[in-house]
């Protein structure tokens, strides 16, 4: 039996040498995830669409190569295979985080075009990107792996967001199938499903009714909804040589909600599942990650 020592963790989260390619890089989750891989010592690529984020996450990141474009858009994917085959010839880790509520609404009152973007936006550009980069994860296998952003919503109902919910439902099975295919080439694939995280595209401080704030951290096991270096963390361990043996799973990033199913602590320290709080408690305008 081996035993890892403290050095030994230290070089297997150091990428060194490693070419990462993270969507939707510049704000919220995909930026601390991005800063983690950078302070890792990774060569990374960020795609970002909006303009401010893709340049303050450049004077941020000064090493990495922030490419501005839509991931939703066709030929985008194979435009950032090809510019990764010419720069560094391969990749190592994918992140998949690009994704997005966009209508929050009953599904009864959802337009046939509502639902497509919801779908592409959270899976339609995830499978193209993910195809068009899996050659380049071939030549960097064995050791690349692929991590989707999902969300806790692919494991429990959320109302008002079905197709959403389905979106990452799918992801789900999408990442146990894919990781069966890629497996016995050496390359992983692994999801990441948090909990509410505040980020700007969900900010806590405007989502949470004040009367409610004061219950906050009696909603999840361990007392606060999530942050961005969170899921950093996750994608860090998932793409690391830690995980070498980890494919075809989810980590759910959630303090524990999923676990509580239901259940939190009232005021006064006990246990329940019977509703205490008035009013709607989180309200979700319409974003995710």
């Amino acid at each position: 039996m081996t035993t890892t020592g403290p050095q030994d963790l230290h070089g297997a989260l150091n990428f060194t040498g490693k070419t990462v390619l993270v969507t939707g890089g510049g704000v919220g989750i995909g930026r601390a995830i991005a800063e983690a891989f950078a302070g890792a010592g990774a060569r990374l690529v960020i795609a970002e669409i909006d303009p401010d984020r893709a340049r303050a996450v450049e004077a941020a990141l000064p090493t990495a190569r922030v490419i501005h474009c839509d991931v939703l858009r066709r030929g985008v994917p194979a435009m950032l295979a090809e510019r990764i085959a010419g720069e560094t010839g391969k990749l190592d880790v994918l992140v998949n985080n690009v994704g997005n509520f966009l209508h929050a609404k009953p599904f009864a009152t959802m337009s046939d075009g509502e639902i497509d973007d919801v779908l592409d936006i959270n899976i339609g550009q995830l499978l193209r990107m993910t195809r068009a980069m899996i050659p380049l994860l071939r030549k960097a296998a064995p050791g690349s792996s692929i991590i989707n952003v999902s969300s806790i919503e692919a494991f429990r109902g959320i109302p008002h967001c079905s197709v959403y919910a389905a979106a990452k439902a799918g992801i789900t099975g999408f990442t146990k199938s894919l990781a069966l295919e890629l497996g016995p080439e050496g390359i992983r694939v692994n999801d990441i499903a948090p909990e509410t995280t505040d980020t700007p595209q969900v900010a806590l401080d405007t989502m949470i009714p004040p009367e409610n704030r004061a219950h906050e951290e009696r909603w999840i096991p361990l007392g606060r909804f999530g942050r961005p270096a969170d899921c950093a963390g996750a994608a860090l361990y998932l793409a690391s040589p830690l995980a070498s043996w980890v494919t075809g799973t989810a980590i759910h990033v959630d303090g524990g909600a999923l676990a509580a199913s239901g259940w939190y602590r009232t005021p006064q320290g006990e246990w329940s599942n019977v509703p205490l709080i008035s009013g709607n408690g989180l309200v979700v305008p319409g974003s995710a990650q």
